[in-house]
């Protein structure tokens, strides 16, 4: 459970305090993100605190969810309502992975006049008035990748803090930008070694190497003038003017890249891996899937012997070619174990779907089991579920540490570069796949150095579970996050107060 705001030598903090606290929780509206932060609202509420949680009208369009669904669960807690704007697209679009960068562009032209709307009538007064006894919105927790976010809320008189999902090793690598241009190991020449060691991030200087940084800084011909690093790096440092940059991670995992932020920060707290610290996440919203979880898999695995099964699951954006896709069930067949492998209908494409059914139900549906989308937290901790490929996106990663399930990591795309370094070179909890679909890799998840990454991934588990208990460094940021807001949060109302 999450933790609960402690008392400190100042005396018990009084019901009015939590009533004043108010935080509008807005993430990207991409799954992985509002999953993350759903989790986070759940924690503030917890707390005691008063949580807003803003949706993209896609989101909720396609999760099957209308405006009477929404007020009805939301009801679950009192304390919780989800809203939303619309995102600026056009229903049609896609808002697929190939065309992310539009849908960035769409937040910060378009949205961005909604949510400062919004926000303006949910702030004094009138807000407090117009939106069923609650009070006024008195701090905005926005997605870091989202800077317009934290700006306007301040415009408007409302502190701000940057969320970001994705890992602090990531994060300081983007932060890092000018450095590597100094260091001249940006942008790559042809035929240059991507195994080449990186020396311009802080601390990874011993095991960091040119294919380990993410995707953004690899693909691109002129760095200082690519829009799409440009946008990324300018994100991330951004995240310095905000109140306070709030990370999804631990101490035991990521200590010495959290220092190393921490200078270009006003304040860091690392409160991660926040599922862990909770049951379930805030009721009512719209998670930004449009896949229904398989619960039936859970039943399969129930009927498999102890850490016998590789769960296999790329993510929520992850495409891969046929010729990939071969690849990895070539792998998975040659290594003998039963399998339960999440395929989404638009992973390899939809005019390949008849050839994927068809290629997984060769390999014995006794030992595969294929389902459209899992309940992952559930499926990583059964007893059945002895590895894990996946495509080390950050919520994954931390998932499969909390469990101690060890990893075979094929990246992606963004921050998965890194993190998949992480896995194998620093943790040791996995095997990084980077730049190849090799089934041979695949196939040695069950070779000789499985016991030792094993035993990696259990006692990192511990170490992380240590974070997240009482007494522990998660937690104890976590509570001092709750101060810090309820504090931002009585000086804002002061301020409204004031002008009354």
């Amino acid at each position: 459970m999450v933790a609960q705001l402690r008392l400190g030598p100042a005396g018990e903090r009084t019901e009015m305090d939590m009533v004043a606290a108010h935080v509008l929780v807005f993430p990207c509206p991409v799954h992985g993100h509002i999953t993350c932060m759903l989790y986070f609202a759940t924690g503030l509420l917890a707390a005691g605190l008063h949580v807003t949680f803003l949706h993209s009208d896609h989101n909720l369009r396609r999760a099957g969810r209308g405006d009477d669904a929404q007020l009805a669960a939301a009801a679950s807690s009192p304390r919780l309502r989800h809203v939303y704007i619309p995102d600026g697209l056009p229903v049609e679009h896609p808002r697929d992975v190939g065309r992310i960068v539009e849908l960035m562009e769409s937040l910060q032209t378009k949205a961005s006049v909604a949510y400062r709307s919004l926000l303006a009538s949910l702030v004094g007064d009138a807000g407090a008035g117009a939106t069923g006894g609650f009070p006024p919105v008195t701090c905005v927790v926005a997605d870091g990748i989202m800077s317009f976010a934290v700006d306007v809320a301040e415009e408007l008189g409302v502190p701000a803090l940057a969320f970001r999902t994705d890992s602090a090793c990531s994060f300081l690598a983007y932060l890092s930008l000018p450095r590597l241009l100094e260091l001249g190991e940006l942008p790559f020449k042809d035929g240059d070694d991507l195994d080449e060691p990186v020396r311009g991030v802080p601390g990874m200087e011993s095991f960091l190497r040119r294919r380990d940084l993410p995707s953004q800084c690899q693909d691109c011909d002129d760095p200082e003038n690519d829009p799409l690093l440009q946008i990324v790096y300018g994100f991330t440092a951004h995240s310095g003017n905000a109140r306070a940059l709030v990370l999804n991670t631990a101490a035991s995992m990521e200590r010495a890249a959290l220092a190393h932020i921490a200078p270009h920060m006003r304040d860091v707290f690392a409160i991660g891996p926040l599922h862990a610290m909770s049951p379930a996440p805030a009721a009512g919203g719209a998670g930004g899937s449009p896949w229904r979880e398989d619960d039936g898999c859970l039943a399969w695995l129930d009927g498999q012997a102890d850490r016998s099964v590789v769960y296999v699951s790329l993510g929520s954006l992850t495409v891969i070619s046929l010729e990939q896709f071969a690849e990895f069930l070539s792998g998975l067949v040659a290594a003998g174990y039963p399998f339960l492998w999440v395929l989404r209908t638009d992973m390899v494409g939809a005019s390949q779907n008849a050839a994927v059914q068809e290629a997984v139900a060769a390999a014995g549906r006794s030992k595969a089991r294929v389902v459209e989308w899992a309940p992952q937290r559930d499926v990583l901790r059964h007893r059945a579920v002895g590895c894990f490929l996946t495509h080390a996106g950050w919520n994954s990663t931390l998932e499969a540490a909390v469990e101690g399930v060890p990893t075979v990591c094929w990246p992606f795309f963004v921050d998965q570069q890194i993190n998949s370094r992480f896995v194998g070179a620093v943790w040791g909890t996995g095997l990084d796949m980077k730049d190849v679909c090799d089934a041979a890799v695949v196939e040695r998840m069950g070779g000789e150095e499985s016991g030792e990454i094993r035993a990696s991934a259990q006692a990192l588990a511990r170490e992380v579970r240590r974070d997240v208990a009482d007494g522990g460094s998660s937690a104890a940021e976590f509570d001092r996050l709750v101060e810090f807001i309820v504090e931002l949060s009585t000086t804002a109302v002061a301020a409204i107060n004031d002008e009354e």
